[in-house]
């Protein structure tokens, strides 16, 4: 799943894409030709600090290159469009989106469970502590990290089966970044295989992140840590064990790179 953040401000990529259509078509374009299996649009940074937009805000960035990626491009592959808001998850879907990768589920906007109805999509629902705002402030305390999760998902799909939803609908993703310190994160990746009891595709998503240059600073006693373009390495160390312990879609940046290494590992396998 290569990503594609429209964003003036996102931790990686913020302001490469934004409000340049052209610029970004030709991205999803190169990202296909590297590999990409689908392409995750997101139009709200939910980077460590950042504050929300409006929907229409949202909307103003994504719908644009959505219509024109399918114009160009066609429909030959999905796209996931990443927001937990239910008006912009509509409009998305109607303009050639074809999945929803919602930041903790339907928790922010109930009605978001019912847009997943009428569609007949799939939804990845991602883990997240708190909000993006304050989510890495303060003491990030869990009473077991895997077992919290679990719960979350639990919760989750039974709000989506209620309001008419399938069961295999859902991918789940267990957010790492999201509301997590540096060794909570690992352990996840670690014990990513006891989410498999929940019998569904599991997603995961490391590419970049900063828990890693935090890793990294630590360990190696750099004097600074490693900024988000430096850290592929790091993300593919976390995806390969991420794949042995079950991950099946992996998100990220670097399509090219990410796709050749999974190739090897898979092979070895």
């Amino acid at each position: 799943m290569g990503i594609l953040n429209l964003t003036p401000d996102s931790f990686s990529d913020g302001g490469d894409y934004f409000k340049n259509v052209n610029k970004a078509v030709k991205r999803v374009e190169q990202m296909l030709t590297e590999g990409a299996d689908s392409i995750d649009i997101g139009g709200e940074s939910t980077r460590p600090g950042s504050a929300g937009i409006t929907s229409e805000e949202e909307l103003e960035r994504i719908i644009p290159v959505i219509k024109t990626i399918r114009k160009k491009l066609g429909n030959g592959f999905p796209i996931s469009v990443d927001t937990y808001k239910a008006p912009v998850a509509d409009a998305a879907l109607k303009s050639g989106a074809t999945q929803v990768n919602s930041l903790g589920g339907f928790t922010f906007d109930p009605q978001l469970a019912q847009v997943i109805k009428q569609h007949d999509c799939s939804v990845v629902v991602y883990h997240i502590k708190g909000q993006p705002r304050t989510m890495q402030t303060g003491k990030i305390v869990y009473k077991d990290v895997i077992g919290d999760i679990s719960k979350f998902f639990q919760n989750q799909i039974k709000l989506g089966m209620k309001a008419g939803l399938k069961k295999n609908q859902f991918i789940i993703d267990p957010g790492i970044g999201f509301g997590k310190t540096v060794e909570q994160n690992l352990e996840i990746i670690k014990r990513l295989h006891e989410f498999k009891k929940l019998d569904l595709p599991i997603l995961i998503g490391v590419s970049r992140k900063s828990h890693l240059g935090n890793l990294l600073q630590q360990k190696l006693n750099l004097s600074e840590v490693p900024t988000a373009g430096k850290r592929l390495e790091a993300s593919l160390a976390e995806t390969a064990v991420a794949i042995q312990n079950g991950a099946s879609i992996i998100r990220t940046h670097d399509v090219l790179e990410t796709k050749r290494f999974i190739t090897v590992l898979e092979s070895l396998l």
